[in-house]
């Protein structure tokens, strides 16, 4: 074989192998409408629900403050009375477990006449009630002080777990449908169709919180009147739907 045919064969098999890779390299590239993603086209809407609601939960301290003149006549006269509260609250259904210690001290009560001296003694306690009983706190208080109670501390209201549950689900099923109202009616606008949910949040503003109101003591009072009235709540959504 001839030299020149030796390098025309030597040349044919390096063409063929450069093809060859040069083939394999393209098919390896991604084609232009898998690297380039379709472009995604959004919409994004808030929706919300509120409603008044009335608590369900009643809290408030009940407590005796007496004075004696040694620390045990103040304790035992304490716990006499404190008793008879207790007492009182159980006659009205209110349970153990709804009955909590909150404070409890014994201290000496002074009197300055230029040096401090001992006058008497002061024992206090209190107990922490909380009950659903919401028409019955007129006459926890009213018996209470009946009994001996002298301290009656603010009464708050709040909602129970469970119906802030099922509060929390009625407004988020509003929420939810008011957004998807909204963004059918903006699609509509925009000439778009929706055709999916991309991203979606809560915003719970509907948890009650507990609000305190101050009652006063008054000698020979029939009924301390208390009214929990009502709570707004409410709930929002935000939802980002994919449109096309």
């Amino acid at each position: 074989m001839s030299q020149e045919a030796s390098n025309n064969k030597l040349y044919l098999v390096l063409a063929i192998a450069i093809l060859l890779i040069a083939v394999i390299l393209f098919a390896r590239l991604p084609s232009p409408e898998v690297s380039g993603q379709k472009e995604e086209h959004t919409i994004t809407v808030s929706g919300s629900a509120e409603k008044n609601v009335a608590p369900d939960t009643s809290s408030l301290s009940v407590g005796v403050v007496v004075e004696a003149p040694t620390a045990k006549e103040a304790s035992n006269k304490n716990a006499d009375s404190m008793n008879a509260v207790i007492n009182e609250l159980k006659n009205l259904g209110i349970q153990d477990k709804d009955i909590q210690t909150s404070f409890l001290s014994i201290q000496p009560v002074y009197k300055y006449n230029g040096t401090p001296t001992i006058e008497a003694y002061s024992a206090s306690n209190n107990v922490q009630i909380t009950t659903k009983m919401l028409d019955k706190l007129s006459d926890i208080i009213d018996r209470s002080t009946a009994a001996g109670a002298n301290q009656i501390g603010g009464v708050s209201f709040s909602i129970s777990r469970e119906k802030q549950k099922e509060l929390q689900q009625e407004l988020l099923t509003e929420a939810v449908s008011d957004a998807s109202s909204k963004a059918g009616n903006l699609a509509e606008k925009l000439n778009v169709r929706i055709i999916g949910v991309k991203t979606s949040s809560i915003s719970d503003g509907g948890i009650i919180q507990p609000f305190v109101r101050e009652v006063s003591i008054a000698e020979g009072k029939v009924a301390t009147p208390v009214n929990p009235g009502e709570t707004k709540v409410s709930l929002s959504v935000q939802v980002t739907y994919i449109v096309e």
